[in-house]
């Protein structure tokens, strides 16, 4: 099974699920706080790969959900800048395995082909999406 470091935001209801597949795949997590990880360039267009800008950020973030930022029509500049900025705007999320390969998001499709999740994948169920609905539930903390 795979050794993953593990980008998160804490108290995210989304990132425990995963975690809990991974885990329950037999995968051994090193948890990182997404949101105080000192991001670079360098650092994080690993995980972006050849994504497409639109799919770079997180669409439960409060200034995506607002439409004061629409990643659908950005180039990869300036959703990089927004990105460094505020780190809450990146989509969780971010795995990289031993060997350097990185990954973000958690479609199980992709994430089974990374990794694997056997037994633990749960069919067409949205990972991704935030699990809480009150407005500001996918704020900081």
């Amino acid at each position: 099974m795979a050794r993953l470091i593990f980008f998160e935001k804490p108290g995210c209801a989304g990132n425990a699920r995963q975690r809990a597949l991974l885990e329950a795949a037999g995968h051994t997590l090193n948890r990182r706080n997404l949101l105080e990880q000192t991001w670079t360039e360098q650092s994080l267009l690993p995980f972006l790969g050849a994504l497409p800008v639109a799919l770079w950020f997180n669409r439960a973030a409060p200034r995506v959900k607002s439409g004061e930022i629409e990643p659908d029509h950005l180039d990869s500049g300036v959703a990089l800048a927004l990105l460094l900025a505020d780190p809450l705007l990146i989509r969780r999320p971010l795995m990289q395995r031993e060997d350097g390969a990185c990954l973000v998001g958690f479609d199980p499709v992709e994430v089974e082909r990374f990794v694997g999740l056997g037994a633990a994948a749960t069919g067409n169920a949205d990972l991704e999406s935030c699990a809480r609905t009150a407005p500001g539930d996918c704020a900081p903390r």
